[in-house]
């Protein structure tokens, strides 16, 4: 794993100029960055859109424009018990870990309060009592941090101690684990999952179809008998605000069984404003992507909105 910007410039032959700002930026939230994930970065290029996505750059030391702060979603109103968000009325969110193997630096938790939220390893009877005490919840998503960045025999136990409560249905994963990591997917984690024996559903988080290389597309083949695979991305400046990636992401994705989710409008983070495009440049790629491909094809367009009931759909056909 790279975890200097000094390393990830070296790694990738680009100019000593872009330090002093990596430095600043690797000051506020630290660069992460795995070497499989290097391994797809094309040197020497600026532009390569998964560079922008793990590169701090000047942008991120200066003010950030009205709107943009440090809990957006305000999540902190959200807690029901330590690493326990209840946002929306039929699913709770466990935040399972602060880790991630990656940093993106549009990070919508990167001021995500961590150590105020932690348990110990072992404890998870505070959120399955809270479960038990709402009926109408009946869908747990694992986050983070990274779920998959956790053992596999506390993954196990979790998934197990899950299971004991017949209200749960489904257990949904999101993860950044199979496209960074892709050498995660081991038969003990297939094993940890399936421990939970009804619906599983398992979220990537692929913006770009140059993530897609074929360690993934085989760590993707392992899940997929395992689980219903989805895929959100985030819609960025620089890295794919244009239909003609986003149609190409849905089409890599569909030929790895991965349907295409969400396409989100970045959440307003301090110092992420310079990933962020206009609502109506959203739009007009989202229905570009609708013109061009088939309906099951194209990603909700969507923000998350603090307070909401719900996703917040920015297009409705």
């Amino acid at each position: 794993m790279i975890r200097t910007p000094e390393a990830l410039l070296q790694a990738l032959g680009l100019p000593e100029q872009l330090l002093p700002a990596a430095r600043q930026g690797h000051q506020l939230f630290p660069v992460r960055v795995t070497q499989a994930f290097l391994n797809r970065i094309r040197p020497g290029d600026l532009n390569d859109p998964l560079l922008r996505q793990v590169l701090p750059l000047t942008n991120e030391t200066e003010p950030s424009p009205p709107g943009f702060c440090k809990d957006p979603l305000a999540e902190e109103h959200a807690i029901a018990s330590p690493g326990l968000l209840h946002k929306y009325t039929s699913r709770v969110l466990t935040v399972s870990t602060s880790a991630c193997a990656i940093h993106c630096r549009y990070c919508f938790r990167r001021h995500f309060p961590y150590a105020e939220q932690r348990q110990s390893q072992d404890d998870f009877a505070q959120k399955l009592d809270y479960i038990r005490q709402n009926p109408a919840v009946n869908e747990v998503i694992l986050s983070g941090g990274d779920p998959l960045m956790l053992p596999d025999a506390q993954l196990r136990r979790q998934m197990e101690a899950l299971a004991t409560l017949p209200q749960i249905r489904t257990v949904r994963i999101h993860t950044r684990l199979p496209v960074v990591l892709p050498e995660r997917i081991t038969d003990a984690l297939l094993d940890a999952l399936e421990c939970f024996p009804r619906q599983r559903v398992l979220v990537i988080h692929c913006n770009h179809p140059q993530e897609l290389d074929a360690d993934v597309v085989k760590a993707l083949a392992r899940l997929r008998p395992l689980t219903t695979l989805l895929n959100q991305t985030v819609l960025l400046r620089g890295v794919n605000d244009t239909a003609e990636t986003l149609i190409q992401l849905s089409q890599t994705l569909f030929e790895c069984d991965v349907l295409p989710y969400y396409l989100h409008q970045m959440d307003p983070v301090e110092a992420t404003h310079h990933f962020a495009i206009a609502d109506a440049r959203a739009v007009e790629i989202h229905r570009e992507l609708t013109r061009s491909l088939p309906g099951y094809l194209v990603p909700r367009l969507v923000r998350e909105e603090a307070g909401a009931p719900s996703k917040t759909l920015l297009i409705s056909s």
